[in-house]
């Protein structure tokens, strides 16, 4: 018979990914909108970087590479992890995926039974639930409190897991919440791992952006058992090249390169190359990094600042580039509040799909110009 699959059927589309479309949409249409929406970085690729992609092309190194990526870069993601993560890893153990998220999708492709379990920790990123869905596992929340600056309870993910317990998925840097979680809860939730025998996915795709506090690997703690998830995404300003990777025991990247050399064969080739260069040419790297950097923390100072002059409520994010702000002032609901904040031309993310109820996401990957122009907005929806 034909139809779609039930999975299918149940699966919801990503949420930031479509809000951000509505808002470009509405962009080339001419709306005056400004678009507080998308998780991706507005610098440019750096030039060290797109340069490198030039001599790739110009060498002809157009052709398919190993699914688990080319062993250049392999070698220098395991250098990465060893110097930056304080892990130790051979390049056996990692894995270039199309984009990080391809990288959480083959992982949990490739631990996941149906019934099994994965922790999620709310607010989350989108994507963790559906993903564990489309493997056919479970996810179960545990929840984080804005009053704790949304730093999960270690007592609290304990009382969650169960004999079906899989896996836990922990985000610091976090994507809504910008919450960096301090290095001593990472190690209590790596020990619960090692204690009752699951996968901890580390997340760390934020890692190079925190503002305060100092980023931690639990797989330090809890080698055998965590995956750590990484990519080139917001650290170098590439989203669009697709390129993320991963380190964890091998038996696990052993699968999750098998999977990819039945779906994607491998990530792009020159972006390998370009990722490569941005690996390794650590001076240039290092300079955009601390410029972006400081970048961002400039918006974010400025964007909190406007928001509590306006009364509004809004946890401080040690890390990433979002805000989750409250919505009880606009709207009964997030949703609506969303709505309202459209129609006064700032495009907001609602938190329903993050489990981030009464608050939507504000990303501040964009100029100062455009952050100023958002907060008079609010304050004349504010009657302010």
């Amino acid at each position: 018979m034909r139809g779609l699959s039930q999975r299918v059927k149940g699966m919801k589309p990503s949420a930031t990914v479509a809000v951000n479309a509505k808002a470009l949409e509405l962009r080339r249409q001419g709306v005056d909108l400004v678009a507080l929406t998308a998780g991706e970085p507005d610098f440019d690729t750096p030039e060290h970087v797109k340069e490198a992609a030039r001599r790739a092309l110009a060498q002809g190194k157009t052709k398919y590479a190993p699914p688990a990526g080319i062993p250049e870069l392999r070698e220098a993601l395991a250098e990465k992890f060893r110097k930056e993560n304080g892990l130790q890893v051979t390049p056996e153990e990692t894995i270039v995926t199309v984009g990080g998220k391809q990288a959480l999708y083959n992982l949990f492709q490739a631990i996941l039974d149906p019934g099994d379990e994965v922790i999620v920790l709310a607010p989350y990123w989108v994507s963790y639930p559906e993903m564990v869905r489309l493997a056919g596992g479970v996810p179960v929340e545990v929840e984080t409190l804005p009053q704790e600056g949304f730093v999960p309870d270690p007592e609290r993910v304990k009382r969650a897991i169960t004999g079906r317990t899989k896996a836990l998925v922990v985000n610091s840097p976090n994507n809504p919440t910008g919450a960096v979680y301090p290095e001593e809860v990472l190690r209590a939730l790596a020990q619960l791992a090692v204690e009752h025998d699951f996968y901890l996915v580390s997340d760390e795709i934020y890692e190079h952006l925190i503002y305060e506090g100092a980023h931690f690997s639990p797989a330090q703690v809890a080698p055998e058992h965590t995956v750590t998830v990484n990519g080139a995404a917001k650290a170098f300003a590439m989203t669009g090249w697709r390129i993320g990777y991963a380190c964890g025991p091998k038996e696990v990247i052993k699968a999750m390169a098998d999977i990819s050399s039945q779906s994607t064969t491998s990530p792009d080739t020159i972006a390998q190359w370009a990722t490569l260069e941005a690996l390794t040419n650590q001076e240039a790297s290092r300079a955009f990094i601390e410029m972006a950097r400081e970048a961002y923390r400039r918006r974010r100072d400025l964007l909190l600042e406007g928001l509590s002059a306006l009364g509004l409520k809004a946890v401080r994010p040690s890390g990433a580039f979002y805000v989750l702000l409250d919505t009880s002032p606009f709207a009964e609901d997030e949703v609506q509040a969303a709505e309202r904040l459209l129609q006064a031309g700032v495009a907001v993310v609602p938190g329903t799909d993050f489990a981030a109820f009464g608050h939507v996401r504000l990303s501040y990957a964009t100029g100062e110009e455009n952050l100023k122009k958002a907060l008079e907005r609010l304050a004349r929806l504010l009657g302010a």
